[in-house]
């Protein structure tokens, strides 16, 4: 495994739509390892191949449900999810939405207030091209729907309603 440098705006990937992957052969698998070993390092909560420069469908995510809740501090961490999404759609969204502050690895020393659907459904394929089924809420159906944005050359800044430089005492995630 590698570390992938991560790109920033104003680079021209990051505005385009991925091709879908397939192919699921070694090269593949090694781009996800790599994009899994990237992430946790920046450190992120998800991370687009386009945010590596490769302009494919595939994203990988990686949050501990709860994890935005106050908990008691004694409480052992809860274990932390790990997704890898290929060639995803986000086939159902809820009417309800809600404001969340995100941040972007591509877009550092930048955080913004954005819309999002409270709970949707993808389908997508795991890494080893089976397809497979999610339903979200929360912050998880926040990080998805930001990662899937990331693979149709969208980003958050697009859909804030504003956008600040971040102070020590705002905490977000960042993908």
């Amino acid at each position: 495994m590698a570390l992938r440098e991560i790109v920033f705006l104003p680079e021209p990937i990051l505005r385009r739509k991925a091709k879908p992957v397939t192919k699921f052969d070694k090269d593949l698998q090694t781009l996800i390892d790599d994009m899994i070993e990237t992430m946790r390092e920046a450190p992120g909560v998800g991370l687009a191949a386009p945010q590596v420069n490769i302009p494919q469908q595939l994203a990988v995510i990686e949050y501990a449900e709860g994890d935005d809740e106050e908990e008691n501090e004694d409480a052992p961490p809860k274990p932390k999810k790990l997704f890898v999404i290929i060639n995803p759609e986000i086939t159902r969204a809820s009417e309800e939405k809600v404001m969340g502050v995100e941040g972007c690895l591509s877009i550092p020393g930048l955080i913004g207030e954005v819309e999002r659907h409270e709970a949707i459904q993808v389908k997508a394929l795991n890494r080893h091209g089976n397809p497979v089924k999610f339903k979200l809420d929360g912050w998880m159906a926040r990080i998805f729907q930001h990662e899937i944005d990331h693979l149709n050359g969208v980003l958050f800044t697009d859909r804030a309603t504003q956008v600040w430089k971040p102070s020590e005492d705002d905490q977000t995630e960042l993908d």
